[in-house]
């Protein structure tokens, strides 16, 4: 488990991996036709859910990605309000890319740049060979490039659409 210690404006946040109890807050996340926009496979079902947590955690067994659920502490614990990961890392590699999703209750408050800021702080130091992280999003997000800058991402280059990804796509990096 991360946290993201507390500002002057946001509590304290946990990242920690996703649990089978999370089923019902990614489904009522996904409900967000925003977050479905930009997100290459939403969760609409309990069924998916279910799947979304099960490969997560097979994920981390594998050791290439690392998808954590970021939780503001609540009286019940907390909900997850948002997502980071850690994708395409190798012990030895000197890059990867990190990504984010945030519910739509916790937009416009600091959550996504303030959990990446944890999570490129925790990819640095569990591994040591890593030297730049990429986040990658469409050019007609300009929300995902705020994010991107508040948590450290230099704007690197315009890249080309790709599958899955039908529009241009800004790369940002970090590094070490």
């Amino acid at each position: 488990m991360l946290y993201a210690p507390a500002t002057a404006t946001l509590p304290e946040l946990l990242l920690r991996p996703w649990h089978d109890d999370d089923v019902d807050a990614l489904v009522a996340a996904y409900r967000d036709p925003v977050l479905r926009r930009w997100t290459r496979a939403p969760v609409t079902t309990t069924a998916e859910a279910r799947r979304f947590v099960a490969a997560a955690r097979r994920d981390w067994d594998d050791g290439h990605r690392f998808s954590f659920a970021v939780v503001e502490p609540g009286p019940d614990g907390g909900t997850p309000v948002a997502q980071v990961i850690l994708k395409h890392v190798t012990e030895d590699g000197e890059d990867a890319e990190v990504g984010y999703w945030t519910a739509a209750p916790a937009r416009g408050r600091g959550v996504a740049p303030h959990a990446l800021v944890a999570l490129t702080g925790w990819a640095f130091a569990r591994f040591p060979a890593l030297r730049r992280l990429d986040l990658l999003h469409q050019v007609d997000n300009p929300a995902s490039c705020r994010v991107a800058v508040k948590a450290g991402y230099a704007f690197q280059e315009v890249l080309p659409a790709r599958p899955p990804f039908p529009r241009d796509g800004h790369r940002h990096a970090r590094w070490a």
